[in-house]
């Protein structure tokens, strides 16, 4: 963990004490609880120092096991880092994409406030017997371009973007410069949606893939395999790469 701040949370600890011990709950997920409001508010920022454990227990009147596994579990979840004989500290938090929307990644980062690059890799006309390789078939297109792309969040690879593009839906593809624009973006303004279908896997990634994302040969990774419709027909289809230790899918649905 880099540019750690060792200096504590300048909000008064003393506000901790404020915790109810006459809830049902457990005191060790009462204790999460707390130390998440204070996370959530602001109060405590990302690569902030808590507390010590005997302060954390001074502060609350709770033994130091209840403490202990508060920490542990909130470390396990990836809201706490504790490092041996520092202490413990607010987490970075992982970037996060739409699981049953689509979105442009530059404006959800941009959106955290954080920088985003993308680096073209592959940008060129897909020869026919290369089509096995695709996520989804595509019956009835003729030609399609290919691009892979490698989306950044301040300089860290977050995305590997392959995408496979109908030639008549956007002929002019392969003369776009998509450091300065996304594929996606160029294609929804080409060609609005009307329909998609995306499937969610996990996977270990290739190893150029993950050469393009600087993780280890094993390192678990997100996949979403996409296709896509426009009112003049199929745009193509997408193979999305996420490393699992950056990135997480979220989802809402409801009546």
């Amino acid at each position: 963990m880099s540019g750690i701040n060792v200096s504590k949370p300048t909000e008064d600890n003393a506000s901790l004490e404020s915790f109810s011990l006459e809830s049902p709950s457990p005191l060790y997920a009462r204790v999460k609880q707390i130390i998440m409001q204070k996370i959530r508010s602001g109060a405590w920022l990302p690569n902030s120092k808590l507390p010590s454990e005997s302060e954390l227990l001074n502060l609350l009147g709770v033994s130091r096991m209840t403490i202990n596994r508060a920490l542990r579990e909130l470390t396990i979840e990836g809201s706490l880092v504790r490092m041996q004989g520092v202490g413990t500290f607010v987490a970075e938090p992982k970037g996060h994409a739409a699981l049953f929307e689509i979105h442009n990644i530059a404006e959800e980062i941009a959106a955290r406030g954080h920088e985003h690059r993308c680096e073209v890799v592959v940008l060129e006309e897909m020869p026919e017997r290369a089509r096995a390789s695709m996520p989804f078939p595509l019956e009835g297109v003729k030609r399609l371009f290919h691009s892979v792309v490698v989306h950044h969040e301040n300089d860290v690879p977050v995305q590997i973007e392959e995408r496979f593009v109908n030639a008549e839906v956007a002929p002019a593809y392969l003369q776009q410069d998509f450091t300065k624009v996304t594929p996606y973006a160029y294609l929804i303004q080409l060609a609005p949606l009307t329909e998609g279908e995306h499937v969610v896997e996990s996977i270990h990634a290739k190893s150029a893939e993950c050469k393009l994302l600087q993780i280890k040969r094993y390192e678990p990774c997100l996949l979403i395999r996409r296709r896509t419709w426009a009112a003049m027909g199929q745009v193509g289809c997408a193979r999305l790469v996420y490393p699992g230790s950056r990135y997480r899918l979220e989802g809402k649905f409801g009546n």
